[in-house]
């Protein structure tokens, strides 16, 4: 199995495993869980540009007011500990 599968199969497991759990205060899912589960939807590779743009499209998430979510996104994508 590719390691972009693998990534898809445990995005896919972590969005239908934990929704309840995912959600803040407020009902919204946080960025990271949404880009989480634009891409499960997806199924391909997608850009933070691309990723901001449907989670916000789909009413997953939406920027409180950053300039550049998109930015902030790949920042915290590139900083999670590497898949086993």
């Amino acid at each position: 199995m590719s390691e972009i599968s693998k990534t898809k199969t445990k995005a896919k497991a972590k969005v239908k495993g934990k929704q309840s759990e995912t959600k803040g205060q407020d009902g919204q899912l946080s960025c990271l869980n949404a880009a989480a589960k634009v891409l499960a939807e997806k199924g391909e590779p997608m850009t933070c540009k691309e990723m901001i743009e449907a989670m916000a499209t789909k009413g997953y998430w939406t920027t409180p007011g950053g300039k550049t979510p998109h930015a902030t996104l790949y920042t915290v994508v590139t900083m999670l500990p590497k898949a086993c």
